[in-house]
């Protein structure tokens, strides 16, 4: 990764310190814990495996809950939320949302599979963030996807939305 040179002003330092904490720069990865979702149920969306500055991988064991069909075809909105859950783990800020997705289901999943998930933090700009997001059950990447997040102020259901769509 690239230095930079480090801002002279304290508003640009505040904005070089978050772009560290993001970027990998100069932080010990065994500190890093999940500041979104926290009461998201994992048996759904994924285990943590891995939580890094801009990277999360999850582990999601398929279940019958999540089965559609007579022949255990795993329903891809499960795939697709854990995936989700991955993308905002990778920014790992409190109020994520995600506003945009160019996603592809590439193979099916069944009953029993195991499948990780890894987001790794692309793109940042201002309060947008931007995830890519891939899904392997074994050697077979069966997901992958551009997650585009931004980073609000307060939790969504708490921002008046109607006010500032008029």
């Amino acid at each position: 990764m690239k230095k930079r040179k480090k801002n002279e002003n304290k508003k640009d330092k505040e904005i070089d310190e978050e772009l560290d904490v993001e970027f990998h720069e100069h932080h010990d990865e065994s500190k890093v814990v999940s500041e979104t979702h926290k009461e998201i149920n994992s048996h759904l969306c994924g285990e943590i495996e891995k939580l890094e500055f801009g990277y999360a991988e999850l582990r999601l064991l398929t279940i019958t809950e999540m089965v559609a069909d007579n022949m255990d075809l795993i329903h891809g909105g499960f795939i697709f939320s854990a995936a989700d859950y991955a993308a905002m783990l990778a920014v790992n800020k409190r109020n994520v949302i995600l506003v945009a997705c160019d996603a592809q289901f590439l193979s099916p999943a069944k009953l029993g599979d195991i499948v990780i998930i890894k987001a790794t933090l692309k793109h940042k700009q201002g309060s947008k963030r931007n995830v890519n997001v891939t899904a392997f059950v074994g050697d077979i990447k069966i997901f992958e996807a551009e997650f585009k997040t931004v980073i609000t102020e307060r939790h969504v259901l708490k921002l008046n939305l109607q006010d500032e769509a008029d």
